[in-house]
């Protein structure tokens, strides 16, 4: 078994799809190395955003729409699922508020989750399967939302308001843009003033705390809620912020730090352990749904995150896959500073609360490692399965944990 320190210097290596087109003047071009393709690096926002391009792209509807209405499966009990859904359904009726509130006294926050959930599935049902009553109902949710909406607040908890309904309120957007009685301008207006102002908090001073305090999900919400926001509103100054922190932010949800030591396990396998393994299951599952969205999202843009230092991610995900698929995985112990002082805690051995907990988070990245890039995902794949078809909020129970993904990724997946 081999293991490194997050101390020791990584070799970075990114593959990029944006940099292969702007070095080929548009024209695909790739050097094969070990079976891999590796191309140019790119360090900057695309001059023009790919929409939609978020946690789905023009390829992925048209597929999902071909493969669901010819009664294909797994797309067909992907889209059931979906159909199945409460949230989906055009009779639903948003409940916006001027104030949402996540930790402290008042607390509303569930009524922000719901409506996101319908309004997505909604948008997805439109997409997918062209029914006009579905799309007219996704606009209605955000249209209410945008023009009602005005302060995010709580506890220190707001900040992960801010960050996962952040990003999954623009994904709803993004799959309505196109849609005339949706106001766009509005929705990206309320995007810029109500969530990105506390995504870059948060992401700027950690609520004033050390700068290990947060686990990683906590700076992974965040940045990909800036990084949607980004795509949204055609911003490449958001968008590149969000990128910059994956690759080198100071805490725990830039890469390095959130997967801070690798093994070899004995049938050959790369794993990575997650910050969060100490902690319990359902955050590091949590983890595996926020940077997956942040990866797919980059991927829709041309910049594969996915791949980045040697695809440090997907050894990360094939640890916890193993793991809560029932199998022992390696663990070191993990140390961090807590609070304001960073007063040193540790964690000694790998949690087991939570363990095998389902989430729908599997399905993008089996689809991705093993059939875009063809790689042997023994573990994520296995999860993907077990776990198949994805549903999305509201299958998963009622409380937020349940709406910390979008999901339905075995519809919009499947290759």
């Amino acid at each position: 078994m081999s293991r490194t320190s997050p101390h020791e210097h990584f070799r970075r290596t990114e593959l990029s799809r944006r940099g292969l087109l702007k070095t080929a003047g548009g024209l695909t071009a790739a050097v094969a190395l070990g079976g891999a393709t590796v191309a140019p690096t790119a360090h900057a926002a695309p001059a023009t955003f790919t929409h939609p391009g978020m946690l789905h792209n023009a390829g992925d509807i048209n597929r999902a729409k071909v493969k669901a209405a010819a009664g294909t499966d797994p797309w067909l009990s992907g889209w059931n699922r979906l159909t199945a859904n409460s949230h989906s359904q055009s009779t639903w009726t948003p409940n916006p508020q001027a104030t949402i509130i996540r930790g402290g006294t008042g607390e509303n926050y569930g009524t922000l989750y719901n409506d996101i959930a319908a309004a997505y599935q909604n948008a997805l049902r439109w997409r997918v399967g062209g029914t006009e009553a579905n799309a007219a109902c996704a606009a209605k949710i955000l249209n209410a939302w945008s023009s009602k909406l005005t302060t995010v607040t709580g506890n220190a908890d707001r900040f992960l308001a801010a960050g996962i309904y952040g990003w999954e309120f623009a994904n709803a957007a993004e799959l309505m843009r196109d849609y005339d009685a949706f106001d766009l301008a509005a929705f990206q207006q309320m995007m810029v003033d109500v969530f990105y102002p506390i995504n870059n908090s948060f992401l700027t001073v950690h609520n004033g705390a050390c700068i290990t305090n947060y686990w990683a999900n906590w700076d992974l919400c965040t940045m990909a809620s800036i990084m949607a926001i980004g795509i949204l509103c055609d911003d490449g100054a958001k968008y590149d912020q969000a990128v910059t922190y994956f690759k080198s932010g100071a805490g725990n949800g830039s890469i390095a730090h959130a997967v801070p030591f690798l093994y070899t396990d004995p049938d050959g396998y790369a794993l990575g352990q997650w910050q969060e393994s100490g902690r319990d299951q359902g955050h590091t599952m949590m983890g595996m749904g926020q940077l997956g969205a942040i990866c797919e999202m980059a991927w829709n843009q041309g910049d594969d995150l996915y791949s980045y230092d040697s695809r440090r991610f997907m050894k990360a995900a094939q640890y916890v896959a193993k793991y809560n698929l029932g199998s022992d995985v390696p663990y070191t112990t993990y140390s961090w500073g807590t609070g304001q002082t960073c007063s040193y805690s540790e964690q000694t051995v790998i949690a087991s609360g939570s363990r095998g907990q389902v989430r729908p988070v599997w399905a993008m990245l089996h689809y991705h490692y093993n059939r875009r890039l063809y790689l042997d995902d023994k573990y994520i794949s296995a999860m993907a399965y077990s776990v198949a078809p994805e549903g999305g909020g509201g299958d998963y129970g009622s409380t937020s944990g349940g709406y910390d993904q979008l999901g339905f990724g075995t519809l919009m997946y499947a290759k």
